[in-house]
């Protein structure tokens, strides 16, 4: 792959790995995703993860009981083998052993040992229902959270990343909750018990342990610190491929058609090696910390046994405190091993635990104010007064814009690409607030109506249509979800659509997959007509509904349409300027203003503009 090709690619998705990217101004779905750099705040992450452990705090001190119970038992068990050895297989008087003794004490510890087992099982099966309780809570709030954010925001981000954030980053944090935690609770315990015994057991042979624990703790640190710094780089570059693969698959027509398939794998390949490196780093620094942590343990295990054993000879120290001892010291290595091991998933739970809370504290829509009117039934008189806005408040898309639509009226708008068509109509929804100017809907400011009641009396037929997985019946009512049965077939016929939907295998109970795949384009958007007509909504935007269909199917389309048009005020924005001819007024619009107004005829004998588009001497860009 050339070096442009692959500076294109770094500029695309690079910068969603190692920084937060700049801001997108304007509408568009591809923008960059948001990149997961080193954890700013790992304290405030932690403390935050715990809040969703609150509610199980009996289940988690019963976790913790169920822990201490197993570590206790443990230490217990391993502490027995001191005074088995020395009373039952090797007295220190040189007596013979006592085979009945020694198989009662076996016993004993079999039955020390099965506590710890039993134990261990408890808090395995506790604390992964208090997991999956806390990972409900996040999915749920999470996804709560993405219904209150502004359509700036899906604008801004990528598809592909925000699905990572549901899913990896979200199962990252789910098997830190359900088995990392504990083990770093229960590794702990273990250190501190398994240190008591010890000093118990004989001194001497603490220091020798006690003296290697720094530079283990050294060791294990600075593994640590660079594997927190690849996991959060993994972590995103992940989201980052995962962003790709989204983008790829959806566009996947628009690949053949350009023939870019060699392309696209050489890209999802810069990808797929950006994020192979730095899963290597991730890995290697992760899976490093265990044969760090059991080399330096090996050599405080043969330390200790060269040392023991002079004891013995010279000192009187007991075999079975020599046999303990050493097993303790393998043992006090084993919990800081695990809890070094641990790190890693830590650090990348914090990672994906920042991406997921990131996107929690997005900024939603602003509330409704106060004092917000209801002003239903509307009527569909809506205005707009020297309205300017910009999706970047320094460069201007509409400038000082003021038009009318009175109920029942039909208002077309036509211009070149990029001159504030659609912009006006995200306007009157309000998935944007404009800079200056006002916006009524029957002499209300919009701004001061509550956004739900607002949007519930408008109804959108877009050029990209979308269907839900479900049935066709389903999918028509969900622009109005308590309609009958009836009310549904009533909005098919008047958007033209039920004549189709009866040929279908299993009429309106035909279920719909892949965004409808399996219907036509313009069957697809005779129903996204038939969910408007259901809404009966008052007022009616018509964004591009038939561009993307051909001649003979936009007829077809115009007949559902002009019956859905019916009563409603209705805002047209169209490129073919035959389907605009029958609107009460048209605006024609250029670089965010508008130019000229009127309807057809009046607009044909001033021969400008749009005298110039309609005869073809001009074309639309």
């Amino acid at each position: 792959m050339d070096e442009r090709r692959i500076q294109s690619l770094k500029r695309r998705y690079g910068n969603r790995i190692e920084r937060t990217p700049a801001k997108r101004h304007g509408p568009g779905r591809h923008a960059a995703a948001h990149g997961g750099g080193r954890p700013k705040n790992s304290r405030e992450t932690v403390k935050r993860l715990m809040s969703y452990l609150e509610r199980d705090r009996a289940g988690m001190a019963a976790a913790f009981v169920c822990v201490l119970i197993g570590s206790a038992a443990n230490l217990a068990g391993a502490y027995m083998l001191r005074p088995i050895i020395n009373r039952y297989i090797a007295p220190a008087d040189g007596s013979r052993g006592d085979a009945a003794g020694l198989l009662q004490a076996l016993i004993v510890m079999a039955g020390v040992y099965l506590i710890s087992v039993c134990a261990n099982y408890a808090q395995s099966r506790i604390m992964v229902a208090i997991a999956q309780n806390a990972l409900e809570r996040i999915r749920g709030e999470l996804f709560g959270r993405m219904q209150k954010l502004p359509l700036r925001f899906y604008d801004t981000n990528n598809n592909g990343d925000l699905m990572s954030r549901f899913t990896n980053d979200v199962d990252t944090i789910g098997n830190m909750l359900s088995s990392t935690l504990v083990q770093l609770f229960s590794g702990a315990l273990s250190i501190l018990g398994t240190l008591a015994l010890m000093i118990y057991t004989n001194m001497y042979l603490t220091v020798i342990t006690v003296v290697m624990i720094p530079l283990m703790m050294k060791a294990g640190g600075y593994v640590a610190g660079r594997s927190q710094k690849y996991f959060s780089a993994q972590q995103s570059a992940l989201g980052a491929l995962n962003g790709y693969i989204e983008e790829t698959i959806q566009g996947q027509k628009v690949v053949k058609v350009f023939c870019h398939e060699a392309i696209a794998e050489e890209e999802f390949s810069w990808l797929n090696r950006d994020l192979r490196d730095k899963q290597i780093k991730a890995q290697f620094f992760g899976g490093i910390m265990g044969p760090v942590m059991g080399n330096l343990s090996q050599i405080n295990y043969s330390l200790t046994a060269c040392i023991g054993g002079l004891l013995c000879v010279l000192r009187g120290f007991d075999v079975g405190g020599l046999t303990v001892f050493l097993n303790f010291s393998r043992q006090f290595s084993r919990p800081i091993n695990e809890i070094s091991m641990q790190v890693s998933n830590v650090f990348s739970a914090l990672a994906g635990a920042e991406r997921v809370f990131a996107l929690m504290d997005a900024g939603p829509e602003p509330e409704d104010e106060a004092d917000a009117v209801s002003i239903e039934p509307i009527r569909g008189d809506v205005e707009l007064s020297h309205v300017t806005f910009g999706y970047d408040p320094d460069q201007v898309i509409l400038k000082d814009i003021s038009l009318y639509a009175r109920p029942g009226q039909k208002i077309a708008f036509v211009g070149s690409t990029g001159a504030g068509k659609t912009t006006i109509t995200n306007l009157i929804n309000r998935f944007y607030d404009i800079q200056s100017g006002r916006i009524t809907v029957d002499g209300v400011d919009i701004r001061k109506m509550k956004r739900e009641e607002l949007r519930r009396n408008i109804a959108m037929v877009l050029q990209d249509t979308h269907l839900f997985t479900g049935t066709v019946m389903e999918n028509i009512r969900y622009g109005r979800l308590f309609a009958t049965d009836e009310e549904v077939v009533a909005a098919a016929k008047t958007a033209s659509a039920h004549s189709f939907i009866m040929r279908l295998p299993k009429g309106y109970d035909t279920m719909l997959e892949g965004d409808g795949a399996n219907l036509s384009q313009g069957q697809r958007q005779l129903l996204n007509i038939a969910r408007a007509a259901i809404s009966k909504a008052p007022i009616l935007i018509l964004d591009e509904a038939t561009s993307s269909v051909d001649t003979r199917t936009e007829r077809h389309i115009e007949h559902g349409m002009d019956r859905l048009m019916r009563d409603r005020t209705t805002l047209v924005i169209a490129h073919r300027l035959s389907t605009v001819r029958s609107a009460d007024a048209i605006m024609v619009l250029e670089r965010g203003e508008i130019i000229e107004r009127g309807d057809h005829e009046d607009l044909i004998r001033q021969k400008g503009r749009y005298y110039s588009l309609y005869t073809g001497m001009s074309e639309l860009e």
